[in-house]
Order: structure tokens, then C-alpha cells, then sequence
């Protein structure tokens, strides 16, 4: 089961979520930890693959959003946590977009700093 590593503030943001949010994010992310999908989950537009997801959770008139990538190898990264503000469509704003496109290349530096250090080849294994 892959580790899990909040990027930036993803945690805390998601401790200010109401508790029932909380938890079923924290369900949902376990899932992912083991493979598998919840049904909360779709990948986010805009990233071009199903590897970065994000979790949709309404609750209360409100919808939150967990934004999280399976892509490495080393652990899954929970890249953003927000309440989306807006009551108009379903698209994701920019500033959370430019925020997980940041957080996506910390998370890549820190599999990078895995792989050198944790990774298969440090282990004496070939190539």
C-alpha cells in the first residue's frame, strides 16, 4: 500500500473541511492507497491522463475538492484540498489549477529524491 504525502498545505486545508467531508475524503484516499477508485473520483481536466484525480465531495449545499496523483511510483501525493466557491459549472478555477501544477513538480522533485535514495537501483538491484 503506497504512503501518503501531503504537498504544500493540503492537510490542513482539508482539517478545516466539515468531519463528514473529512472522512469520506480520508475513505477515498485509502482506496487510492490500495489501487482502487472511489466513486467520488474522476481525473482532473486539464492534466492529461487519469493519473491526477480529483475527489468531489458535496456536503451541505457546499462542494469540496481533494486533488491527488497516483502517477509515482514512490507514494500518493494529495496535492490540494479547497471548497469550490463558485455556484456556476463545474470547472475547476484557475488558481487551483496554476496551485496543483505547482504542487505536481514538488511532488515529482520529491519521487525524484526517492528514487535516489529508496529506489530499487540503491538496493544493489540491475538496471
Amino acid at each position: 500500500m503506497k504512503q501518503v504525502v501531503w504537498v504544500g498545505s493540503s492537510l490542513p486545508d482539508l482539517k478545516e473541511f466539515p468531519e463528514e467531508v473529512q472522512a469520506e475524503a480520508g475513505y477515498a484516499l485509502h482506496l487510492a492507497q490500495r489501487g482502487e477508485r472511489a466513486s467520488c473520483a474522476s481525473p482532473l481536466t486539464g492534466f492529461g491522463s487519469a493519473k491526477v484525480l480529483e475527489l468531489i465531495i458535496p456536503e451541505g449545499g457546499d462542494t469540496y475538492r481533494v486533488v491527488y496523483t497516483v502517477k509515482f511510483e514512490s507514494a500518493l501525493y494529495v496535492l490540494h484540498a479547497f471548497q469550490k466557491k463558485s455556484k456556476k459549472g463545474a470547472k475547476t478555477p484557475m488558481r487551483d489549477m496554476n496551485l496543483v501544477r505547482s504542487r505536481l513538480k514538488d511532488a515529482e522533485k520529491c519521487d525524484r529524491e526517492w528514487k535516489k535514495t529508496k529506489g530499487p537501483h540503491s538496493r544493489g538491484d540491475p538496471k
